[in-house]
C-alpha cells in the first residue's frame, strides 16, 4: 500500500537514536524513508511505548495515496501534468494514456481513483471513452481537462458521467483544487464555464435547443465524423471500426444530410468546431 508522509514535528535526539537514524538524517528525509522501510516503523512503535508513540504521532500523518491516470495525447502537456500532480504527497500517477482506447484500458486494468481526461484525442475520443470508463470502472472519478467551453461539450460530458470539468487555461492551483474536490466526492466546474452551464440550463427550461444537430448524432456517427476529419480514408475507417466500406460511406452521406454539409472539408471544419479533433 502506498502512503503519503507529512512531518509535523521531529522527534528528539534520544528518540532518533532509538529509531536508528540521526536527527540530521530525520530532518532532511521523510520519516519512513529515513527508517528504511514502513515495517521498521511498526517495530519501532512497539519498542518506544506510549511516549515514543506520542512523538511519532506528532511527527507523522499517514494517509493512503490517491491513484491517478492522465489521459492526454500531447506529450509535453502530459508530462507537465504528471510532474505537477506527482509532486503532491497524497497523489500518485499510476498510468498514462494517449488516446481514448488506452484511457479505457487503463481504467479497466488499474481501477484508479481519478482519471484526468482530455476530450480531443486521436482514435476513440474522450467523450466515448468517458462513457466506457464509467461503465467498466464505476469507482473511478473522471475530471475532464479540455480547451472546449461550448455548451455542447460541457453538457455532453456531464451527462456522460464527468465528475468535474476544468479548462486547460486554468492555473496549477485551480487544477489541484479541482482534483482534490472531485476525490472528495464533490463536483467541480471551472468558474469560466459555470455561467455557461447555468445559462444553458435556463435556456433548456425555456424550451430552447442547446445542441441542434450535433446532439442528435449517434456514437457511431460521431466516431465516423472524427475519423473523417482526422484524414482517414474510407477503407481505413472501415478496418478500424470493423465495419464495411459501404457502411462508412452510408454514415458519411447521413452526416452530410443531417448537418447540411456537402463536402469532406465542411465535415472537417464542423468536427473542429465541435471539438472532436484539435485545430
Amino acid at each position: 500500500m502506498a502512503y503519503a508522509v507529512s512531518r509535523m514535528q521531529s522527534p528528539g535526539a534520544a528518540e532518533t537514536r532509538q529509531l536508528g537514524v540521526s536527527p540530521t538524517e530525520w530532518a532532511w528525509k521523510p520519516p519512513f524513508e529515513a527508517l528504511k522501510s514502513p515495517s521498521q516503523g511498526a517495530d519501532i512503535i512497539a519498542r518506544l511505548g506510549v511516549t515514543g508513540l506520542g512523538a511519532l504521532k506528532e511527527s507523522m500523518v499517514l494517509e493512503q495515496k490517491h491513484r491517478l491516470v492522465i489521459a492526454e495525447d500531447h506529450t509535453i502537456l502530459r508530462e507537465g501534468l504528471k510532474a505537477l500532480l506527482a509532486a503532491r504527497p497524497d497523489l500518485e500517477v499510476v498510468g498514462e494514456a494517449t488516446d481514448g482506447r488506452e484511457a479505457v484500458r487503463c481504467a479497466e486494468e488499474l481501477n484508479p481513483d481519478l482519471m484526468l481526461l482530455d476530450l480531443s484525442m486521436p482514435r476513440s475520443n474522450g467523450l466515448e471513452a468517458l462513457k466506457e470508463i464509467k461503465r467498466l470502472s464505476p469507482h473511478t472519478k473522471v475530471l475532464v481537462l479540455t480547451v472546449h467551453k461550448t455548451e455542447d461539450y460541457v453538457f455532453t460530458a456531464l451527462q456522460a458521467g464527468a465528475d468535474g470539468y476544468v479548462l486547460k487555461d486554468s492555473s496549477a492551483a485551480e487544477l489541484t483544487m479541482a482534483v482534490r474536490s472531485v476525490l472528495n466526492g464533490e463536483r467541480y466546474l471551472s468558474p469560466a464555464i459555470a455561467t455557461t452551464v447555468v445559462s444553458g440550463y435556463l435556456g433548456s427550461k425555456d424550451g430552447v435547443s442547446l445542441r441542434p444537430g450535433f446532439d442528435d448524432l449517434s456514437s457511431r456517427e460521431r466516431e465516423v465524423l472524427k475519423l473523417i476529419a482526422e484524414g482517414y480514408r474510407t477503407k481505413d475507417i472501415a478496418e478500424y471500426l470493423c465495419i464495411s466500406p459501404k457502411t462508412v460511406e452510408k454514415h458519411r452521406a447521413n452526416l452530410m444530410e443531417r448537418l447540411n454539409l456537402h463536402s469532406v472539408s465542411a465535415l472537417t471544419a464542423y468536427a473542429i468546431e465541435k471539438g472532436l479533433v484539435a485545430n
